[in-house]
């Protein structure tokens, strides 16, 4: 979210605000695809276009399974790197929202 556009008077800044969103995509042959961005429907149809990567565009997406939300783009790429390392089941534990399986994988 970018702040507000009115004008600014002497000493004072602005400042620009983003909100990182770590997202999980299905594709069409069910695979997930994990990844970082500040405009989730920009980004989902970037993926969807066929110009959001070279993964997603021979896989085809087909929906987003699951968001969460980071102030910062750095805690967002850890988030992202931290998934991206897990099995699928872990994953789909955490889309499904299984607190319990999830610690157990």
């Amino acid at each position: 979210m970018v702040s507000d556009s009115t004008a600014l008077t002497a000493g004072e800044s602005r400042t620009t605000f983003y909100m990182y969103f770590v997202y999980i995509i299905e594709c069409k042959d069910k695979s997930f695809y994990t990844g970082i961005t500040n405009d989730l429907n920009r980004r989902f149809n970037e993926h969807k276009s066929g110009v959001g990567g070279h993964y997603t565009s021979s896989k085809q997406v087909s929906k987003i399974l699951y968001t969460e939300k980071y102030p910062n783009r750095s805690s967002a790429l850890k988030r992202e790197a931290q998934i991206k390392k897990w099995t699928r089941a872990k994953k789909e534990a955490l889309i499904a929202g299984n607190k319990e399986l999830l610690k157990n994988l």
